[in-house]
């Protein structure tokens, strides 16, 4: 792995990624809004931004071209389509081969066998009405963008993140298969944790056609399951 780049790079998970990216000694491409390239001033200089709407094809053509890796903050804002419009172009363009890290949360189910509480049911049932109604975010042109994902030939890896939080780093988070398994109990992670994994995801072949779902190694569930394993 020698280039990456970074799709939704100005955001917080984005930014945590462009950090842990170039302490693996990367080179960094970073795409995001033009309005948003400021936040990326701290990298000035060590990383090639390609200001554009990430679901712009165009964009998406030149930031991929020539990257071993691709890391992907799927974000449902809007009602256009933007996070399938995002996922089908990295889809479309990143060199064959390539490895495809996309994030999203605990909502997106690969096989249908999570288990989730009342609580989240009904936190995205919610939220998802609102913000559709809003016109402020679609929830689920973000099933749709990993059912595309899902269905890809591409070495891809789908990231779930629990609920974040900031603070300093805890190391790698734990993973599983299925939201509802003993070890995810806690639904927490750190936000800088949940960019490590999708950073060291890159290089790590078990996870390619994998829909790992995160926790803070940590917490108390992670804690738990590792002293009974």
């Amino acid at each position: 792995m020698r280039k990456v780049c970074i799709v939704g790079a100005s955001g917080k998970l984005g930014r945590y990624m462009v950090q842990h990216a170039l302490a693996r000694g990367y080179e960094v491409v970073g795409v995001c809004r033009a309005r948003s390239v400021a936040k990326l001033d701290a990298f000035k200089g060590r990383i090639t931004v390609v200001p554009g709407a990430t679901n712009d094809r165009d964009v998406i053509r030149r930031a991929v071209a020539g990257c071993d890796g691709v890391l992907v903050v799927l974000v449902p804002w809007g009602i256009q389509q933007y996070a399938s419009g995002t996922a089908q172009a990295v889809l479309d363009h990143a060199s064959p081969g390539a490895r495809l890290v996309f994030s999203c949360g605990w909502h997106i189910t690969r096989d249908g066998k999570d288990v989730y509480s009342w609580k989240l049911k009904a936190l995205v049932k919610v939220f998802g009405s609102l913000a559709r109604l809003a016109r402020f975010a679609e929830l689920d042109d973000q099933v749709e963008a990993c059912r595309r994902v899902f269905a890809s030939d591409t070495r891809w890896t789908v990231v779930r993140g629990s609920d974040l939080e900031e603070g300093e780093s805890q190391g790698l988070p734990m993973w599983s298969r299925h939201v509802g398994d003993p070890v995810l109990e806690s639904n927490i992670t750190r936000r800088v944790d949940f960019a490590l994994f999708m950073v060291a995801a890159l290089e790590n072949d078990a996870l390619v056609h994998e829909a790992p779902a995160i926790v803070g190694c940590k917490t108390p569930s992670a804690l738990a399951h590792a002293t009974g394993a």
